[in-house]
């Protein structure tokens, strides 16, 4: 493990426990399990701690939200969180799970994830010695600033998972990071998988040439930028822009139309790209973007984003993929991924559960978090061993 010597000089504040909600048990179990492999190499290298809970087999506990009949709920711990650093897992995204209300079935949409968080904290409140959310893809995230009247719902659900007593909030890729400002005496975390989309990369792409000469990264909207400035500067390769010309006189499924996608940066002919931005949510936008960087004469195309929510279906990536404006989508495996995405040829998974139970770990000690949040000496690492390979 990279943080062995941070931890061997270190003692955590209190034994961990994860608690998996409904809909987010398969991220937690592989949370879980490098979890414990991180403590037995642990255990080899320094003397046990001498209290309970350090080295187990398992990290997690029994919880769940049952229903009654009308659709109501009710959270509940099935073991004493008495004194432990608790860390509650949420997928709002999973709408695959599924209650009865009144003998119909609903889909559970990201408020009805949110209403079941709130209440597994409520069941542990005043026992755990310390609360923690992790929230990979954060609640509302996309309404976080006042345009015209309207809700600022992710900074309203931000102070209220601070007034219920949570510590620490750890996410991914915020749609903007300054929305912890709601919260500014709360522990806010937000984590970037750009090592990981990385690996994905070389790993499904072994012919994959990360210089100048072949490789450019592009931004598809403005909001995208620093992502695309962070990675083109790692890698030491030029990026691009596009920026959304938009219809605001209308608005269409809540926001407004895309008339066009216009360009800004170098030439891309004959270059192989990738399009990296935090969510795929439609994927409109994206695959229009891809087919102008075709019509560019680029090489391949690869997307990279932290989560592919396809709430419009695959049918358009399927078409996009014969034709060849795309040749990889790569997400990350935060969230609820359906199995015909997983079966897809151009689909690749970024593998976030070992970095995921690293973050863990290194909070569960209370040290400084700077290790695992910047990546920039893992990426030139991992660029040394490719380079080293050919």
């Amino acid at each position: 493990m990279v943080n062995l010597d941070l931890l061997k000089k270190s003692i955590p504040v209190a034994p961990i426990k994860i608690a998996a909600l409904p809909g987010c048990e398969e991220l937690a179990n592989t949370v879980n399990d490098y979890l414990v492999e991180y403590r037995k190499a642990l255990s080899q290298e320094k003397t046990p701690l001498p209290f309970a809970g350090y080295f187990e087999d398992s990290f997690l506990i029994e919880c769940e939200c049952p229903r009654f009949g009308t659709g109501e709920a009710k959270g509940r711990i099935r073991e004493s969180v008495r004194g432990t650093d608790l860390y509650i897992m949420c997928d709002v995204t999973n709408y695959s799970m599924t209650y009865k209300v009144c003998g119909y079935e609903n889909h559970m949409s990201p408020d009805d994830h949110y209403q079941n968080l709130k209440r597994i904290i409520s069941a542990a409140t005043g026992k755990a010695h310390r609360i923690n959310v992790v929230m990979p893809f954060l609640y509302e995230s996309r309404q976080h600033k006042r345009s015209q009247r309207e809700s600022l719902d992710c900074a309203i659900a931000l102070r209220e998972l601070s007034e219920m007593g949570v510590s620490n909030i750890i996410t991914f890729d915020a749609h903007d990071p300054r929305v912890q400002n709601a919260i500014p005496l709360n522990g806010f975390d937000n984590y970037m998988p750009t090592y990981q989309f990385l690996q994905a990369l070389i790993g499904s792409v072994p012919d994959l040439k990360l210089d100048n000469e072949h490789l450019m990264i592009i931004s598809p909207d403005e909001g995208a930028m620093s992502r695309a400035v962070y990675f083109s500067n790692v890698l030491g390769v030029d990026m691009g822009m596009f920026y959304k010309r938009r219809d605001y006189s209308t608005i269409v499924n809540g926001k407004n139309p895309i008339v066009a996608h216009e360009f800004l940066g170098d030439s891309i002919e004959g270059k192989d790209v990738i399009i990296i931005d935090d969510m795929i949510s439609s994927g409109e936008s994206m695959l229009d973007v891809a087919r102008k960087v075709k019509e560019r004469k680029a090489n391949r195309v690869f997307i990279c984003t932290t989560f592919g929510l396809f709430t419009e279906g695959l049918s358009k990536f399927d078409e996009y993929y014969e034709k060849g404006y795309i040749e990889k989508v790569v997400t990350t495996d935060l969230i609820y991924r359906t199995p015909e995405l997983k079966s897809k040829p151009y689909y690749e998974a970024a593998r976030m559960g070992k970095y995921l139970a690293s973050i863990l770990d290194i909070l569960n000690h209370d040290v400084s978090v700077e290790k695992v949040r910047s990546t920039t000496s893992k990426i030139t690492q991992l660029l040394e061993r490719q380079k080293n390979l050919k």
